[in-house]
């Protein structure tokens, strides 16, 4: 289920972490673990120069991929659309600047192990390989709170064919 309050550009750049982990929690904005740990890692470094970017948000079916596919999959077809992968500050930027998102908890159990229905994850290149580095960031809005939160996958991780991805253009 997309979210056609998803803003198709996002302004980025101009703070440090520091200032964005000040505007996050001005916001009410919760962070997980995996989130913290990516602010924390030294080579997650934002841009000092402003920019907009504009964005696509697409589910994993859009991209072609009726039965899921795996990141590296999804970033070849997205690569061959015209699309890209985000800057990893695009996650904390884009939570700032989409705070109505849509409650994505409501009538929906508890997931393990996959995206959360209602949420938006930003494709970034990872950090590394290590199955154990969060990957990136996702957004979720849960019992009327507002998140950023990290995830973590394996290589060989299937997104499913409803997941919904945000992709930089080209």
């Amino acid at each position: 289920m997309r979210d056609p309050r998803v803003p198709s550009s996002v302004r980025l750049g101009g703070t440090d972490k520091r200032q964005l982990l000040q505007a996050l929690r001005k916001r009410q904005v919760r962070l997980n673990q995996a989130a913290e740990a990516l602010f924390e890692d030294r080579r997650f470094t934002p841009m000092s120069r402003r920019r907009v970017i504009e964005v696509a948000a697409l589910s994993v079916a859009d991209l072609g991929f009726a039965e899921g596919a795996t990141h590296d999959q999804l970033t070849a077809r997205a690569l061959a659309s015209g699309l890209v992968e985000c800057p990893l500050e695009l996650g904390p930027h884009l939570r700032l600047q989409f705070l109505d998102q849509a409650e994505g908890s409501v009538g929906f159990p508890a997931t393990r192990h996959r995206a959360p229905p209602g949420s938006i994850t930003i494709i970034s290149a990872p950090l590394d390989d290590s199955d154990d580095t969060p990957k990136g960031f996702y957004l979720r809005r849960m019992d009327g709170v507002l998140w950023l939160r990290g995830y973590r996958s394996h290589a060989g991780y299937v997104w499913c064919p409803d997941d919904i991805l945000i992709y930089a253009r080209d």
